[in-house]
């Protein structure tokens, strides 16, 4: 049986931005800053989807008695729902901020 993990132990730490990147965001709005917000964007949508594949694969492992542990398939699942759950949250505070940053008189 293989032993149970602390379930921070797979959460990566999340980074404080640097000085330099917010400056040159707020200096160059429209080209570095639009790449840099699109790659983090890119980053956020493929690490939900890792969670979700993960927790499949390991649906189907235990399905199929491939000797996943229920306690893991648990976790998993448990694992990309959340992170989903939090994508979808940032998503929805990014589209109302748009929408706010819309409305304002030119």
């Amino acid at each position: 049986m293989a032993p149970i993990l602390p379930v921070n132990a797979s959460i990566p730490a999340i980074q404080a931005p640097s000085a330099a990147g917010l400056s040159g965001a707020s200096s160059a709005a429209g080209a570095s800053g639009g790449a840099a917000f699109q790659s983090a964007f890119d980053d956020a949508i493929n690490k939900v989807e890792q969670f979700g594949q993960n927790a499949a694969t390991s649906v189907n492992n235990f399905l199929s008695g491939e000797g996943e542990e229920l306690h893991d398939v648990a976790l998993k699942t448990q694992e990309a729902e959340l992170s989903f759950d939090l994508f979808m949250q940032v998503r929805n505070k990014i589209v109302s901020a748009y929408q706010e940053v819309m409305k304002m008189p030119v």
